[in-house]
């Protein structure tokens, strides 16, 4: 499948929550989250090298329709809940069109 949507978030998490944003956003990627829709063909979680409570999402869905009706499901709602509580500050979203690239780890 091909992203045909996408986005970057930048999250800060409260002073030592890091660790537990990372937490609860790579179990977006377990059988019936988010992360495991056949629609998120790009789902990668990184964290800034200056600051462990800064953390990066990008993620790249199949549509911008498909990316919103499984963000409106009750798994991924859950999700977005947890990540609400750790946060210091409001995330910063960017969206993209995605053209081309690699991912192998």
């Amino acid at each position: 499948m091909i992203a045909n949507y996408g986005f970057n978030a930048t999250l800060t998490a409260k002073p030592g929550s890091g660790d537990r944003l990372v937490d609860v956003l790579l179990n977006g990627l377990n059988e019936g989250r988010p992360g495991a829709s056949e629609h998120c063909v790009v789902y990668l979680v990184s964290r800034s090298a200056s600051d462990p409570d800064v953390v990066h999402v990008t993620e790249g869905w199949t549509s911008e329709e498909d990316h919103h009706r499984i963000f409106a499901g009750e798994a991924a709602q859950a999700i977005v809940a947890q990540i609400g509580s750790l946060l210091a500050t409001e995330s910063e979203y960017t969206d993209y069109v995605p053209v081309c690239g690699k991912a192998d780890f």
